[in-house]
């Protein structure tokens, strides 16, 4: 099977009319470039508005998810009589972003909580029934999933003979039978009237204390009692929007801005010291997915998220830092493992994956499980194929999963479930479990679902939001773009088709990447295309570019950069 290496392009939405633009531009009094680019991606005056200025009043009622009345009732119930709480999450960096977030909301609400992280190479993914049967004999009265749950039927039952009110929050697709829990807070639920069903589970987790910290003020609990402000909380719903690879959209999108803003703002320690290990000092989607998630995550992939929790939580400076320095040091053991995995695949690829293959299915012994989902994540995008990696541990399996635009991996595998003993997950990601014998046979099932797809969807596509000359971009128009952040799955930079550019000064930046000035008549804006090195015989005398716009700035200076993500020959209309 050969690396992708070419990309169709295609625009993302019909070409705004001019009128349509012009409109818009006045309306909102916007340049002209991004009111082409908001109508592109479908929105018209009323929503291009709430788009840029929308805030925290526009989110919608918690008690529109389903079972929000009964978890809120009961947790108003136990927080008066002081009973115990506890908090049970993934081992992913959504639960434990979710897990400090109710840990630390519900403690300011007055409540009696402790929480438990699983272990993941013990206790592996969703609700433990040892943990549940701990809870039980250390005098907890209510159990609170955090992104897991929906699928724990036994376990439910489990809790409910242990006497355990359990309260499952989780966003992961429902199985058609529900567990018999007290409340299973989950917009993905066929009944759920929440009008936006894509949250995190930690988003999810956040509307749980909206709606209690209401139910508390209606029932004059803070009378005499300090009342929390939830927004200082969205540092930690926007660590695990991002994280979890949600759409950035609608309400995750609203809750994401001003969570971004508190960690620019530097106002919990544990961040505070994570950012100052990762070097990071500009905050953006980036900077969270790539440097502080990935080092908050190692601790549950390779150790104990427990770490990471109480990172997040702890408000002492020098224990902070040494926990910070410890998971940068599981992060750089978490990179070498995962490394040595995706050359083990590469090499199982070349040996054993037809090159018409539709689909990459791999198993070994010795795989670590806390890394295969990356490594999953890096061969979906080498190959734009579904991709599984299966860790087997004697006649045991563990994978993770990955795919492609198009193609629903949930629904896929319950197409395959005959193959295994469990799984859970969403449209693009999946957890799934299943017999070392059973790997032939799911991997063919896998194939059949992945080939009936159609060869289309095989095919890797950049999506692009229009053309522009160089002239347009203006350094105004670009300043106007960063409007339309955060910038994330689901709401990405905007991509814009540049025609018959010179590529003057082309030279290579550091052995991978490459820096140009690019000129179009008399206009010209200095150009970096990362990792693109290879690729410099492509650089002909006039190309066409797909580049992100973006204001570059150094030492108080401020100028226009294209980030380049493709290139070709010039066409000509």
């Amino acid at each position: 099977m050969k690396p992708v290496t070419h990309r169709l392009w295609e625009l993302r939405g019909p070409e705004p009319e001019a009128a349509a633009a012009e409109i818009l531009q006045r309306q909102l009094t916007i340049p002209p470039l991004l009111a082409r680019l908001l109508l592109v991606r479908g929105l018209n005056a009323e929503t291009a508005d709430a788009y840029l200025k929308g805030n925290l009043g526009h989110l919608p009622d918690p008690d529109l998810l389903p079972d929000m009345g009964a978890a809120v009732a009961r947790l108003f119930r136990a927080i008066g009589s002081g009973e115990k709480i506890a908090v049970h999450d993934d081992y992913d960096f959504d639960g434990m972003s979710g897990t400090a977030l109710l840990v630390e909301g519900l403690r300011a609400c007055g409540g009696q909580v402790d929480y438990h992280i699983p272990l993941r190479l013990v206790d592996g993914y969703g609700l433990s029934a040892d943990a549940l049967r701990q809870a039980a004999d250390s005098g907890i009265a209510v159990v609170i999933s955090v992104d897991c749950g929906v699928s724990a039927l036994a376990e439910a039952r489990l809790a409910a003979e242990l006497g355990l009110d359990l309260i499952i929050t989780d966003h992961h697709q429902p199985p058609a039978e529900l567990p018999k829990a007290l409340a299973v807070v989950n917009p993905q639920r066929e009944d759920s009237q929440f009008p936006f069903r894509n949250l995190a589970g930690v988003g999810v987790a956040f509307f749980l204390l909206v709606a209690l910290r209401r139910k508390l003020r209606q029932e004059e609990w803070f009378a005499g009692r300090s009342e929390p402000d939830l927004r200082t909380l969205l540092d930690l719903v926007a660590l695990g929007t991002i994280a979890d690879l949600v759409p950035l959209q609608g309400v995750n999108r609203l809750l994401t801005r001003t969570g971004l803003q508190l960690i620019e703002q530097d106002v919990r320690p544990g961040l505070r010291a994570l950012r100052k290990v990762a070097a990071v000092k500009e905050v953006n989607c980036g900077t969270v997915g790539y440097q502080l998630a990935p080092r908050l995550n190692a601790a549950g992939r390779l150790a104990d998220g427990a770490d990471g929790v109480r990172l997040l939580l702890a408000a002492d400076e020098r224990e902070v830092h040494q926990d910070a320095r410890s998971l940068d040091r599981f992060n750089r053991e978490r990179r070498e493992i995962e490394r040595q995995t995706f050359e083990d695949a590469l090499e199982m690829i070349e040996q054993q994956t037809a090159d018409d293959a539709c689909s990459i299915t791999l198993a070994r012994q010795g795989w670590h499980a806390g890394v295969i989902g990356i490594v999953a994540s890096r061969l979906v995008e080498r190959f734009n194929r579904p991709t599984v990696l299966i860790a087997l541990d004697g006649e045991a399996g563990k994978a993770s999963a990955r795919s492609i635009p198009g193609f629903h991996l949930f629904r896929e595998l319950q197409a395959c479930a005959a193959s295994l003993q469990a799984f859970g997950g969403h449209e693009m990601a999946a957890g799934l479990s299943l017999a070392a014998s059973r790997v032939e046979e799911f991997t063919a099932a896998f194939e059949a679902r992945a080939a009936a797809m159609g060869p289309a969807l095989l095919v890797p596509r950049l999506r692009y939001d229009g053309e522009a000359g160089l002239d347009e971009i203006s350094l105004d128009a670009v300043r106007a773009i960063e409007t339309m952040a955060p910038f994330g799955m689901g709401n990405a930079e905007p991509l814009l088709a540049i025609r018959e550019v010179r590529a003057h000064r082309l030279e290579i930046l550091g052995e991978k990447h490459l820096r140009f000035l690019a000129v179009q008549g008399g206009y010209s804006h200095p150009a970096i295309a990362f990792n693109m090195a290879e690729r410099i015989g492509e650089f002909g005398e006039t190309i066409d570019l797909l580049a992100v716009p973006q204001v570059n700035r150094w030492r108080g200076r401020e100028a226009v950069q294209l980030k380049v993500k493709d290139v070709r020959a010039a066409q000509t209309s």
